[in-house]
């Protein structure tokens, strides 16, 4: 039986960082990539108004939450053709208002003090008419090296705003999704430009949070096929991955899992 010389077996589970402002603070502070995070700010009247005038369309979300739960799009349309410009929708429930003053008071009663996140919102891509993103699976190997095992796309259930396999999404390849997009030999580029970026922000969020050993990234791509990185879950469902047809991703997923712990 081959020993790893010199690599002491991983002691701690694996670090669980709750914070998504914490955890974007830490990726924009890493130069290389400042321009791949939307710009996300903590919520208020001042910076939703301001946020929701400059990018017409914007997400609110919990500061800690997974699966999607309370994320809300809000749009400002058109005044002059629309008499309620202001709209927001949770879950499936699309909501309207006159004034930005109103639509506020209405989505501070629903969210309550809990504190929440704007962030910019990107127009996802589609795949059959509804929106997809991207999770992108990184990992620490048993040498204790950053390496992305998994990309895998979700789509939106036709309701929902959401794209999260737990709140009504589906699973689909990378190659499924982006086969619309991209030639072959383009595809195959920008999936190690999404590997590289993925563990560039590994290293930048184990810089910040210490005993962080895998990240699932959230990635929206945008009509010009730019990726954004919409948030990091540290503690990333490994099982989605076993719907790919290629096997040899999820056996290695689950490798790594059980050398740190996870599993």
């Amino acid at each position: 039986m081959k020993k790893n010389i010199g690599v002491k077996p991983y002691v701690n589970k694996p670090r669980y960082v709750s914070s998504k402002i914490g955890k974007t603070r830490a990726i924009e502070a890493n130069e290389a990539l400042h321009k791949y995070v939307p710009t996300t700010k903590r919520l208020t009247m001042a910076t939703l108004k301001s946020m929701l005038d400059t990018h017409r369309m914007v997400y609110v979300k919990p500061n800690v939450g997974m699966f999607g739960n309370g994320v809300i799009r809000i749009e400002l349309a058109d005044a002059e053709k629309n008499e309620r410009p202001y709209s927001y929708q949770e879950g499936v429930r699309l909501r309207r208002f006159k004034t930005f003053t109103d639509m506020y008071a209405s989505l501070r009663k629903m969210i309550g003090k809990r504190p929440y996140l704007v962030q910019k919102g990107i127009h996802l891509l589609k795949y059959k008419g509804n929106r997809f993103d991207l999770r992108v699976m990184v990992q620490q190997t048993p040498q204790r090296k950053w390496e992305t095992t998994g990309v895998m796309g979700r789509v939106a259930h036709p309701a929902k705003i959401v794209t999260n396999f737990h709140n009504g999404g589906s699973l689909k390849s990378f190659d499924t999704l982006l086969k619309a997009y991209l030639p072959q030999a383009e595809k195959k580029e920008f999936l190690q430009k999404l590997q590289k970026m993925g563990v560039l922000v590994a290293k930048a969020i184990e810089a910040k949070y210490k005993g962080v050993k895998e990240i699932g990234i959230d990635v929206a791509l945008d009509h010009e096929i730019n990726p954004w990185i919409l948030e990091v879950n540290t503690s990333p469902d490994p099982y989605i991955f076993q719907r790919l047809s290629d096997k040899r991703i999820f056996r290695k997923i689950r490798k790594y899992a059980k050398a740190y712990g996870r599993l």
